[in-house]
């Protein structure tokens, strides 16, 4: 335990020990501002009888975050290590693989959610200025941070696995954004087959993230899209680690 605790230490670290940290950090504040000005200036002009997360969650600034940031956050996980020869150290240090791939989701994921906080800062300016206490729901603002949550799990164990498969940082990130990508494409996909029936039909339904962010954001919480985040998190963690483990073989 006290050797994965080390090693979270060194990944999240690592993130503030170089200039990439602050630009990701910088870049989300950035995208934030301007997500809630574009809404706040919408709001001006028209009232809106719905929490304000839940317009938030609509915003195009969001769905760019979502899928661009963890691949950039985790880009540097395996293959760095690779490139910069210290993978083989690491590797031979008294833990296990397993171990290793963990604390790199767990410091990458933790960073991931210090640049969420900043989204904090803007809710509560909006709460400072509103004449609606109601539209900022105290249960909305949490399940929406668990809507985040969860879906920064998924991309970030995506990240992991697309880092782990390669050496390079650029390719680990445009393989990160093919498949972050390919899996939000599947929520304009269940667009298309919402009005037909069918088991494939509701497998593409169930794989829908903008559905999924809209329940979070409006206060709703599902059981069904918490098990399927936690599912293939644990799935991609899972080809992580094997292949991790795969250099034994070789």
């Amino acid at each position: 335990m006290q050797a994965y605790l080390a090693l979270v230490r060194r990944e999240l670290g690592a993130f503030f020990k170089s200039w990439i940290g602050y630009i990701i950090i910088a870049g989300v504040v950035f995208l934030l501002g301007f997500s809630f000005s574009s809404m706040l200036r919408g709001l001006n002009a028209h009232a809106t009888p719905v929490p304000v997360t839940q317009l938030f969650y609509g915003t195009f600034y969001l769905w760019l975050i979502l899928p661009v940031v963890p691949p950039i956050i985790t880009m540097r996980a395996f293959a760095l290590e690779k490139s910069s020869g210290t993978y083989e150290t690491l590797m031979t240090t008294p833990v296990g693989d397993a171990q290793v791939v963990l604390a790199k989701f767990t410091g990458a994921l933790l960073f991931y959610l210090i640049t969420w906080l900043p989204l904090l800062g803007c809710i509560f300016i909006v709460r400072y200025y509103s004449n609606d206490p109601t539209a900022l729901d105290p249960g909305s603002i949490a399940s929406t941070y668990l809507g985040l949550f969860l879906i920064g799990c998924l991309y970030i164990s995506l990240g992991i696995f697309a880092s782990s498969v390669t050496r390079s940082q650029i390719i680990a990130v445009i393989f990160g954004l093919a498949l972050g990508l390919a899996l939000f494409m599947l929520s304009f996909l269940s667009m298309a087959v919402e009005a037909q029936t069918g088991w494939e039909a509701e497998i593409i339904a169930h794989l829908s993230l903008w559905e999924h962010m809209r329940d979070f954001a409006a206060g709703i919480v599902d059981s069904r899209p918490v098990v399927l985040y936690l599912t293939l998190t644990v799935f991609f963690l899972f080809l992580s680690w094997k292949t991790v483990e795969s250099r034994r073989w070789k």
